[in-house]
């Protein structure tokens, strides 16, 4: 039997769309990382162009059709100085929306390998 694609496991566009939108919620509410993300409550346009990013950059990792053309990872968090403590309530709130959004353990888990791969380009760069 061949194993769904995490991408459909997720729900596709549109249930990456929900859970990009509840993981930007929950980051505005962190108080441990809310400061990096409340200036963008003053410029809607770049809250909407993260997102958007952060989907289409779901969705190439999980398998979807859509393109990312965003930077990657290292560059798009470059200077930022980001800490473990800062990256780990990150994925905290990521695990919580995609739990909230019905994700069940062994997808939240891929989801997690695939963050969890990525913190040397994120933590302190």
């Amino acid at each position: 039997m061949e194993k769904t694609q995490l991408f459909e496991r997720l729900g596709g566009t549109a249930g990456i769309e929900r859970i990009v939108d509840e993981v930007a919620m929950r980051h505005l509410a962190n108080p441990a990382i809310s400061a990096r993300f409340l200036p963008y409550l003053e410029h809607p346009d770049k809250l909407q162009q993260l997102k958007v990013h952060l989907a289409r950059f779901l969705e190439l990792g999980s398998g979807g059709p859509q393109r990312y053309s965003g930077r990657d990872m290292k560059s798009a968090h470059r200077g930022m100085n980001i800490s473990p403590g800062e990256y780990m309530a990150a994925l905290d709130d990521i695990l919580a929306s995609l739990t909230s959004s019905g994700i069940d353990e062994p997808t939240r888990n891929d989801v997690l390998a695939i963050a969890w791969s990525l913190k040397g380009e994120i933590v302190n760069g």
